[in-house]
């Protein structure tokens, strides 16, 4: 099955199945994280939820209540994208896609990554929306520094087999609302 075809069948099962706002309960992440590092002095990287994704908003919120650095993408030119520092507080524009991002704020190289997902494999593959944004995004901060990607999805997401080239970022973990993969 060609990634598009895939994409747009997850696309529609997580419209029609997320209705009720299915999310992943705050103990489940902040376990992980408190397991695989000393959160102390960590930047953690979200993302602003669309399209029915998870919403990672709750678990930033509580992460920024712990006095933990969040950041959220910033749409740069040729499908690249910046993390910057920022508060859920502060002011949001939208970008060219109508996401919600930091108005302003310094830009960041996040030790953790909240990773939006359209669909994956146990392998821990990842299929986004197709722009690469997120697989140039990881490549790029791989070679600067050690970091956590964590994907978020609804175990709905799961797929047998995810096509992949060498484009493509593999995740270190995978949280549903009902697993972790690692």
């Amino acid at each position: 099955m060609l990634k598009s075809k895939i994409r747009n069948k997850f696309l529609k099962t997580r419209k029609n199945s997320n209705k009720k706002n299915i999310q992943i309960k705050f103990d489940k992440i902040y376990k992980l994280l408190k397991k695989t590092t000393n959160l102390r002095n960590k930047i953690v990287g979200g993302y602003y939820p669309v399209n029915y994704e998870i919403d990672d908003l709750n678990i930033l919120g509580r992460l920024e209540k712990k006095k933990i650095t969040i950041s959220l993408p910033s749409i740069k030119k040729n499908y690249k994208m910046n993390f910057i520092k920022c508060s859920l507080n502060a002011p949001f524009v939208l970008n060219q896609y109508g996401i919600p991002e930091p108005s302003s704020g310094t830009v960041v190289n996040p030790d953790i990554l909240l990773v939006p997902l359209v669909a994956f494999d146990k392998n821990l593959n990842r299929l986004g929306y197709g722009a690469g944004y997120y697989d140039r995004f990881i490549e790029s901060l791989k070679k600067k520094k050690k970091i956590i990607t964590i994907g978020l999805a609804f175990d709905f997401q799961e797929f047998n087999s995810i096509p992949t080239s060498k484009y493509d970022q593999k995740l270190d973990y995978i949280v549903t609302n009902k697993n972790i993969l690692k």
